[in-house]
């Protein structure tokens, strides 16, 4: 019974250990998405000078993952409620994806600032507030991409010795 019992705390924490390892390549994951969801919503309003709810639309057709979903929906209620504002459509529709995603609230935060406030005057403010967003995150991710091979190992073993110490504490 005691053999049993420490199979389970080893594998249990074991298994931790690993869940928080997918969750530090899921938010580098989920942050190259977000690069490139900037970039095409750069390159529409440049080249396509579409308004932000079409841009939202061609995206969504380009862009696979949770984005793909989120960015249909803020097309389909800006088209159906032309009363809607675009800022606060997108940032709700984005916060509900958010959820589902391993990110930190800063990340969001730095994801969803070219979409806050009152709007622009112009596409080239708007793509100006959209680079710099996109500098940040390059930035996160790059800062990320240099730790992560160290804290993955590092989360592992820390969960594959938790279930040692528990097992030894407990025998």
């Amino acid at each position: 019974m005691r053999l049993i019992g420490a199979v389970l705390i080893f594998s249990g924490c074991t298994g931790l250990g690993l869940w928080y390892r997918e969750q530090l390549l899921e938010r580098v994951k989920m942050l190259r998405i977000m690069t490139v969801v900037l970039e095409m919503l750069m390159s529409e309003i440049r080249y396509g000078k579409s308004t932000l709810p079409e841009c939202c639309k061609e995206i969504a057709a380009r862009v696979d993952g949770p984005f793909k979903d989120a960015l249909r929906q803020i097309y389909c209620v800006c088209h159906n409620e032309p009363g809607g504002v675009f800022q606060e459509v997108f940032q709700e529709q984005m916060m509900q994806t958010f959820e589902k995603m391993p990110l930190k609230r800063e990340d969001r935060e730095i994801f969803l600032t070219p979409f806050c406030g009152q709007g622009f005057v112009d596409g080239q403010m708007q793509l100006k507030s959209i680079e710099q967003s996109l500098a940040q995150i390059q930035d996160t991710i790059r800062i990320l991409s240099e730790e992560q091979r160290e804290k993955c190992r590092m989360a592992v073993g820390l969960g594959v010795m938790s279930g040692m110490l528990l097992i030894i504490i407990m025998v």
